[in-house]
C-alpha cells in the first residue's frame, strides 16, 4: 500500500524538484505499409499515424489529470523510414515526400515530435539507405517535428567509415540547409553506435524491426529530485552518497511505471520499457552538472569528473532495475550541454571541453549530445569526432551517439539560442588538426575480439 508519507513525498518532488515523465512515446510499426508506389505508402503511413496515435495525447493529459504527474512530451517513433520507403522511394526526392508525410501525421495528431526518419547501416549501406541519408539535410529543413537517427556501428558489426564519413558531409550540410534558423535541423540528427530498438528519447528515437506493431515506451527524468537528496547527505561518505541515489532513482521510477501502466491500459496498447535518464531541461535546478558539483566538484570537467559521473550512472541504473521489471532504452544520465545550464556554466568557466566530454561519454548514457561546434568545422572533422565517438560504444558494448550543431556563421565565444528544451549554447572549439587521410580511406573498421560470443 502506497501510505501518505509517500504521496507527499512524490508531490514534494513534482512541485519543487522538477519531477516529471519526460515523455510518453508511441512505437508504431509501419512495415505493413510498405509498398513500392511512393502515393500509396504515404497514405498508408499518414493512416495507421493518425489512427494508432489519434488519442495519445488526450491520453497523456489525462494521466497528468489524474495524478499530477506532468507529462512534458507525447512521442511517436516509427520503423526506420529506409526500410519502409526502400520500396517506394527511388529518389532524394521521394523520401522527403515521405518525410513531410510523417510530418503531417505528427502534427495531426499533436504529438511534439516523430523520430524514425533513419537507417541502420552498421555494416553496409542499400541503396534506398543511401539514398535516405542523402534526403537527411533538406527533410529536416521542411518538416518541423521530424527527428533522424543513423546507426553507423555496433560491436558486432564494427564502424561503417563510408557512413561516418558520409554523415559528417550530412551534418555539415543541415547546418547549410537550416542556418537562417540557427543551424537547427542538427538539434533533430543524432548518429549512434549500438542504438537501442527501444529508445523514447529524441532525436534518436525510432521503433525497432524486433518491436510489437505498437508499443509504450515512457521516458521518465528527475535530475532535480536526485540533488535535492544529495543536499542531505552532503559530505557523507560513498556509500551513503550511492545508497541515496539508488533510493531516489528507485522512487522516481516507480512514477514512471505507474504512467505507463495507465497509458497502456487506456491506449489499449502494451507497455514495453521504462527508460529513467536524468535528462537535463534549462530550468533552473534541472541540471545533471548540478549533481556533479554537489557530488563534490567545483564544475563538471574538473579532475574526478568522469569517476562522478560513472558513480552517478550506476546508482541510476540500479536504482531503476529494482523499479520495474523492464527498464530499457538508453537509462542513466545525459549531459547534453545546450540542455544543462550548469554545463554551459561549465563550458563558460573554461572547465568543459570537447575532450573532457568524450572522456565522460565512456561511462554515461548516449555521448556528445547538443554540442555547438564552429560553423566553417570541415566536415571531415565532424565525421572524425563521430568515428571517435563510435568506436568508445563499440569497444566497451555500449550506446553511444553524436549530435554536434556546426553554426554556421559563428566562432568560439559566440553563443546560439535554440529555445524551449533545446536551450542555448556556447561555440566550443575544436580540434584544429586535420584527420582527412583518415576518414577518407573507405570500408570499414572490423568489430573488436570480444564481439565474437556465438
Amino acid at each position: 500500500m502506497i501510505n501518505i508519507f509517500e504521496v507527499n513525498e512524490t508531490n514534494k518532488m513534482i512541485e519543487q524538484e522538477n519531477l516529471d515523465v519526460r515523455t510518453i512515446t508511441l512505437g508504431i510499426s509501419l512495415l505493413d505499409c510498405i509498398d513500392s508506389d511512393v502515393d500509396k505508402l504515404c497514405d498508408k503511413v499518414y493512416n495507421k499515424i493518425t489512427t494508432l496515435a489519434k488519442d495519445l495525447v488526450s491520453t497523456g493529459e489525462e494521466i497528468e489529470k489524474k495524478y499530477g504527474i506532468p507529462i512534458v512530451n507525447k512521442r511517436i517513433s516509427i520503423t526506420p523510414a529506409a526500410i519502409v520507403g526502400g520500396a517506394a522511394c527511388k529518389t532524394e526526392k521521394d523520401f522527403v515526400k515521405l518525410a513531410k508525410t510523417l510530418d503531417k501525421a505528427a502534427k495531426k495528431v499533436g504529438v511534439n515530435f516523430l523520430g524514425g526518419y533513419s537507417a541502420l547501416v552498421s555494416k553496409g549501406m542499400t541503396a534506398a539507405d543511401e539514398l535516405l541519408i542523402r534526403s537527411i539535410p533538406e527533410a529536416l529543413s521542411v518538416t518541423e517535428r521530424v527527428c533522424s537517427s543513423i546507426n553507423v556501428g555496433s560491436t558486432k558489426t564494427g564502424l561503417n567509415m563510408d557512413a561516418v564519413k558520409l554523415m559528417g558531409e550530412m551534418v555539415l550540410k543541415t547546418a547549410e540547409y537550416t542556418k537562417e534558423d540557427d543551424c537547427l535541423g542538427c538539434a533533430k540528427l543524432v548518429v549512434f553506435c549500438n542504438a537501442p530498438d527501444d529508445n523514447p528519447f529524441m532525436a534518436g528515437a525510432f521503433h525497432g524491426v524486433t518491436e510489437a506493431d505498437a508499443i509504450i515506451n515512457v521516458g521518465v527524468s528527475g535530475p532535480g529530485v536526485v540533488k535535492t537528496a544529495l543536499e542531505k547527505v552532503r559530505g557523507e561518505n560513498f556509500e551513503v552518497l550511492c545508497e541515496t541515489i539508488k533510493k531516489t532513482a528507485f522512487k522516481v521510477t516507480r512514477v514512471g511505471q505507474l504512467v505507463a501502466k495507465e497509458a497502456s491500459e487506456k491506449l489499449g496498447i502494451p507497455f514495453g520499457i521504462i527508460d529513467l535518464s536524468l535528462a537535463p531541461t534549462p530550468a533552473v535546478g534541472d541540471s545533471v552538472a548540478d549533481i556533479l558539483k554537489e557530488i563534490g566538484l567545483e564544475h563538471p570537467g574538473a579532475p574526478g569528473t568522469t569517476a562522478a559521473l560513472a558513480l552517478l550512472n550506476d546508482q541510476v541504473k540500479k536504482g531503476g532495475v529494482m523499479a520495474s521489471s523492464y527498464v530499457g532504452g538508453l537509462s542513466g544520465a545525459f549531459i547534453p550541454v545546450s540542455e544543462d545550464q550548469g554545463m554551459i556554466d561549465a563550458v563558460n568557466a573554461g572547465a568543459l571541453t570537447i575532450e573532457k566530454l568524450e572522456a565522460m561519454t565512456c561511462v554515461c548514457s548516449v555521448g556528445l549530445d547538443m554540442i555547438a561546434i564552429p560553423g566553417d568545422t570541415s566536415a571531415d572533422t565532424i565525421a572524425g569526432i563521430i568515428a571517435d565517438e563510435s568506436a568508445i560504444g563499440m569497444i566497451n558494448q555500449k550506446t553511444t551517439a553524436v549530435r554536434v550543431i556546426p553554426v554556421i556563421g559563428k566562432g568560439v565565444g559566440e553563443t546560439v539560442e535554440f529555445g524551449g528544451l533545446l536551450g542555448y549554447a556556447p561555440i566550443m572549439p575544436v580540434n584544429s588538426f586535420s584527420c582527412e587521410q583518415f576518414v577518407n580511406r573507405g570500408g570499414r573498421i572490423p568489430a573488436p575480439i570480444h564481439s565474437f560470443k556465438n
